[in-house]
């Protein structure tokens, strides 16, 4: 797996680089390692760098990236090495057209693609990006048409990206900022009005950033071509749609509004339907901070079970989950939250978080809520049992790391040291998010693509060797 990552996008704008630092601000959840922007004026100019979006670019740097079009990008890498060479957006050109990509996905059958290209092409990095946009390039090239080019993609490429691309005609002296979303949306875009121009994006609080009015998500199998006040939205394959019900329960800020869903009502819903399907005699109940909140309140609402900030976050430490290696994922735990002693001292806790993964964090803060002399944690999950790994750009390599995996919940239960652990039910999941079209590969072993379920399947016969990835 490639990148669990953000895009952004601006058809006009007096300053672009700006408005494009604005809305990867918004975006930073989504990316930590790198961040990147393109914009055009007489050319194109492009400037990446590693960390924070606020370490890259300072009044300098924007200033050399002066344009009234442009793209950004923000990468988290799940496998593949965090350099720069990697950082986007990446820049491809041919005699008539220059193209400045940024990519949020992962292709399943990514080294398959990397072999037929290699035939005639020396690739300069290990990310996705690089290959769609060598593949994008040649059709455009072939077609002069960015529609059927963006058809080409695709078509042969199922799954799962939102790519977001400047793209600019030497022939016609015009630049384009051109978003395509897979035919199964697996991953998130949105398009927003402002004053009569267009903004592209991850997620609509990145809209919100720079005053855009959201329009709608960019609808499965389609592609969008924006270019100051004049906009082509176009359908191009048949869809099946297979949203990653992930980005609703941890991954998008709770403030953005997903294929119509306030992320944050969908959230409240998880935690009242917790408690629908489970009891506990808890006195308090503490959210892991800070996706864990909405379900928190959610509990409480029902059961007048109060709320109380039992756990402090270190605003200073990224998100553990997406942390590229397993050592900086426990050693941010330690610092990243610390327990407040008066709210959990001789309490019976409901410990409310999101998700288990690896269940690394999740042991060592029941450990660091018993240390603080709670006297029961009962473990409420809002997210099922995670069985199976994601090949579309979450962190999950394989089986063999997922606790879910290879332990039942009572065994976890005990791993976790916890009095009690209950998950959400699917039914519960499918409810709280009320769309339809969800991805629940990872807790069904069941995918949308051909490709991606051949893969887990080979995964699952050979358990013995599951660190392996066998998909790269």
């Amino acid at each position: 797996m490639k990148e669990y990552c953000g895009v952004f996008g601006i058809s006009s704008s007096p300053d672009a680089a700006h408005d494009i630092l604005y809305g990867l601000l918004a975006l930073q959840h989504r990316g930590q390692e790198s961040a990147g922007i393109s914009t055009f004026s007489d050319s194109m100019k492009t400037h990446v760098g590693m960390g924070l979006v606020n370490q890259i670019f300072n009044a300098e740097k924007l200033t050399q990236l002066k344009g009234s079009i442009g793209v950004g990008h923000l990468r988290y890498s799940t496998a593949g090495s965090s350099v720069i060479e990697n950082a986007q957006p990446l820049e491809f050109e041919s005699d008539r057209y220059k193209i400045a990509i940024g990519f949020n996905g992962n292709i399943p059958n990514y080294q398959i693609l990397v072999n037929v290209l290699s035939k005639d092409y020396q690739f300069k990095c290990s990310t996705d990006a690089e290959a769609l946009g060598i593949l994008f390039l040649r059709a455009l090239d072939r077609t002069n048409d960015i529609i059927e080019a963006s058809k080409e993609i695709l078509t042969n490429i199922p799954a799962a990206y939102s790519i977001v691309m400047l793209v600019y005609d030497k022939l016609k002296k015009k630049p384009y900022v051109v978003g395509i979303r897979d035919r199964f949306g697996l991953r998130p875009l949105c398009i927003g009005e402002r004053e009569g121009n267009y903004v592209i994006a991850s997620e609509s609080v990145a809209l919100d950033a720079v005053g855009a009015n959201l329009i709608s998500d960019v609808e499965p199998g389609s592609v969008e071509i924006i270019s100051g006040s004049e906009r082509i939205s176009k359908k191009l394959v048949e869809s099946k749609k297979a949203h990653c019900m992930f980005e609703f329960v941890y991954f998008s800020r709770p403030d953005s509004i997903l294929e119509g869903k306030s992320v944050y009502d969908v959230r409240i819903k998880l935690g009242k339907n917790l408690v629908k399907a489970f009891n506990s005699n808890a006195q308090v109940v503490v959210p892991v901070p800070d996706t864990s909140r909405p379900a928190a309140e959610g509990i409480s609402e029902l059961t007048d079970i109060p709320v109380a900030e039992g756990l402090m976050k270190n605003r200073y430490i990224g998100r553990t989950f997406i942390m590229p290696e397993q050592k900086s994922r426990e050693d941010a735990v330690k610092t990243k939250l610390n327990p407040v002693k008066s709210v959990l001292k001789d309490k019976n806790i409901v410990l409310i978080d999101d998700s288990v993964v690896r269940g690394t964090t999740t042991k060592k803060i029941v450990k660091l809520v018993k240390n603080a002399g709670a006297n029961n944690v009962d473990v409420w999950i809002t997210c099922p049992p995670i069985i199976s790994p994601c090949f579309y750009g979450i962190d999950m390599k394989s089986h063999s790391e997922l606790i879910a995996a290879n332990n039942s919940v009572e065994e976890i239960r005990e791993i976790m040291g916890a009095d009690n652990l209950n998950y959400q039910t699917i039914e519960g999941l499918n409810d709280a998010i009320g769309i339809d079209g969800l991805c629940t590969g990872c807790l069904t072993g069941v995918y949308p693509t051909e490709e991606a379920q051949k893969l887990a399947d080979k995964m699952k016969e050979q358990m013995g060797l599951m660190a392996k990835k066998f998909w790269k």
